[in-house]
């Protein structure tokens, strides 16, 4: 199953790389949006939803994001319980592959992530704001963009790409390989919950805190690790490895969030540019002001981090000990 698991994952992200993602009407993370937007808008559910009760609408919150994942799981799993049954076939197990890679894919946006950037990036270079700002905000930011002048719609577009570079590619692809398909999808409808309902306004602070938690707690080592990965990848963008280590150090703490930090941290350090969120946060000081070049750069440290990231994954033997009894029991022994 190690085995397999790599081959689907190489699988998935090229599928990615080369077709980028489906239309919504054929999106598993767009049918969880729906999935979770019922939970949130439905009529039946908005009439008997507690209101004024921040314990209710704690534990109504967590009903939608531990029910959805139950479910998501569940469905996750039917492929290979269909097919990879006892004496199945080879060309049922190669089947299965397949499946699993298109439906991993989903989870993975790198084309997706690299498009709404450079996108952004090319409006900068024609001198359209506005096309910028659009881009910025349908693609990539929730914040207003009305005002933002080049270097703030520069800086919101690498910060994106660092953060999304967790959240969206190599957070699924860690959980896939740690428990397959189903926590890969798991992940991603939490993920997807946190971002429709774990906002701090009245009507969002209770109902979204369960999945606003979770999603905080399985992004901890995937944040982490992304943010090495991004350090591992600066000398290849001009940047200095111990540069992007203390900047990382000192700054991946200041954003509101546990974790966006470190990777929007490591990517400010890598890139030599200051990443300023007005009235929030402010990453790299010292560094440059950004511009649509570092957009750029910014892609190619995303690309480079995630290869690495991928090189890691495969060779790293922690998943070989997690789904081999045999070595688990030879490691057990030698520490008798």
């Amino acid at each position: 199953m190690n085995s397999h698991r790599k081959k689907v994952l190489l699988l998935a992200l090229g599928l990615d790389i080369l077709l980028g993602d489906p239309p919504n009407y054929f999106h598993p993370v767009a049918w969880m949006g729906k999935l979770i937007a019922v939970g949130k808008e439905s009529l039946f559910l908005k009439r008997f939803r507690p209101k004024d009760h921040a314990f209710a609408e704690l534990a109504f919150g967590a009903g939608i994001a531990l029910g959805g994942s139950a479910l998501v799981a569940g469905i996750a799993s039917l492929p290979g319980k269909i097919l990879t049954k006892p004496g199945c076939t080879r060309y049922e197990k190669q089947l299965y592959g397949l499946v699993e890679a298109v439906l991993l894919k989903s989870t993975i946006s790198l084309r997706g992530l690299n498009n709404a950037a450079k996108e952004v990036q090319e409006s900068l270079e024609n001198d359209d704001l506005p096309a910028a700002r659009h881009s910025l905000s349908w693609h990539l930011v929730s914040r207003g963009t009305s005002t933002l002048d080049e270097r703030q719609i520069s800086a919101a577009a690498i910060e994106s790409v660092a953060e999304n570079a967790s959240d969206g590619i190599l957070a699924p692809m860690f959980f896939y390989l740690l428990g397959g398909l189903p926590l890969a999808l798991v992940y991603r409808f939490i993920n997807t919950a946190d971002s429709m309902l774990g906002y701090h306004t009245p009507d969002l602070e209770w109902l979204g805190k369960a999945a606003a938690c979770l999603d905080d707690l399985l992004n901890f080592l995937p944040a982490r690790l992304t943010g090495i990965s991004i350090l591992l990848s600066a000398p290849f963008v001009g940047g200095d490895a111990s540069h992007v280590w203390s900047v990382m150090w000192r700054d991946a703490r200041k954003t509101q969030s546990p974790n966006a930090g470190y990777p929007m941290s490591a990517m400010a350090g890598a890139l030599n540019v200051e990443l300023e969120k007005v009235g929030h946060y402010c990453l790299g000081i010292g560094g440059r002001k950004p511009g649509s070049a570092d957009i750029q750069h910014s892609r190619c440290a995303m690309f480079l981090s995630i290869l690495i990231a991928s090189i890691g994954f495969i060779i790293f033997p922690f998943w070989t000990y997690i789904h081999d009894p045999h070595l688990r029991s030879i490691h057990q022994g030698a520490k008798k």
